[in-house]
């Protein structure tokens, strides 16, 4: 982990299709001063400003949304990974819609932005949040749980009923290099009979098969953009590093996730802060 706070070296710019929208969305990534933190701008809307932190998150119906009472910005999760893995804690993130780009659906697309504006250390030294004592949220079949542990990491379990998912398990343990190699590639999924419904509910409307692999029955319909054979597993973790990006500071903890989706994981993240005894700031080291 890196020792001082982290922001990038150069602004850099990106287009693309709202994966619920279904709008073009012009995105900018810009330096932040330290201790800024990850800040979401809608230029769209006067300049209006949304911090990337776990209290800001409003909804969690098939994406993170994070929001205040002058603007939202949803499916923030790919966006957050992919900063969380090239380390990068104070950001300014400039959007003209209502969610960042979906681009490769994916967190290696950003993670390559990223690369292309350079990461560069701040004069600030970077603090960590470690978990001292074990804090788990269960609903029904699903749980996600943070554990004490020395370093950051990953522990996930799905079950789906199609043959084309089944049970996937992956364990990660997280540093740069292996994010961007396990982890980033890692497409989003969705069921294609489920798309209409999406639809009726004004979501999904930017689903392609260039961003999304489709799900119909027990296949793959666009198994040829795999990267992995547990990819969905992976992508789950994907998603999993977004949110607990929004603890505002990177963790020093094992995250298990069970069926886990972004509602468990922020409830896990409100667990853990709602009692100051579970856990520490410390240097990162």
């Amino acid at each position: 982990m890196s020792t001082n706070r982290n922001t990038i070296a150069h602004e850099v710019a990106a287009e693309g299709i709202a994966l619920h929208a279904g709008t073009q969305v012009r995105m900018m990534l810009a330096p932040a001063k330290p201790a800024t933190g990850v800040i979401f701008r809608r230029s769209d809307l006067d300049g209006a400003e949304i911090p990337a932190r776990y209290d800001a998150v409003a909804e969690t119906n098939l994406g993170t949304m994070l929001a205040t009472k002058r603007a939202k910005v949803g499916v923030v999760e790919h966006l957050m990974a992919a900063i969380a893995g090239a380390q990068v804690d104070d950001l300014v993130v400039i959007l003209d819609g209502p969610e960042p780009p979906i681009l490769d659906g994916n967190a290696l697309s950003y993670l390559e932005l990223i690369d292309t504006a350079g990461v560069k250390e701040q004069p600030s030294p970077r603090t960590a949040i470690k978990v001292l004592k074990p804090v788990e949220v269960i609903h029904k079949n699903a749980r996600a749980a943070l554990i004490p542990a020395d370093a950051l990491s990953y522990d996930f379990e799905i079950v789906f009923p199609s043959a084309a998912i089944g049970r996937q398990t992956f364990s990660f343990a997280f540093s740069p290099e292996g994010f961007r190699r396990e982890i980033a590639p890692a497409r989003t999924f969705g069921n294609v009979a489920d798309l209409e419904t999406l639809k009726a509910m004004d979501r999904g409307h930017g689903a392609s098969l260039d961003n999304t692999l489709a799900i119909d029955g027990d296949r793959v319909v666009n198994a040829d953009l795999m990267r992995f054979p547990d990819e969905f597993v992976r992508h789950k973790i994907l998603d999993a590093i977004g949110d607990m990006a929004l603890a505002g500071a990177p963790l020093v903890a094992r995250f298990e996730g069970v069926r886990s989706g972004h509602a468990l994981n922020n409830a896990v993240l409100r667990a853990l802060f709602a009692d100051p005894a579970n856990y520490s700031l410390i240097a990162a080291s």
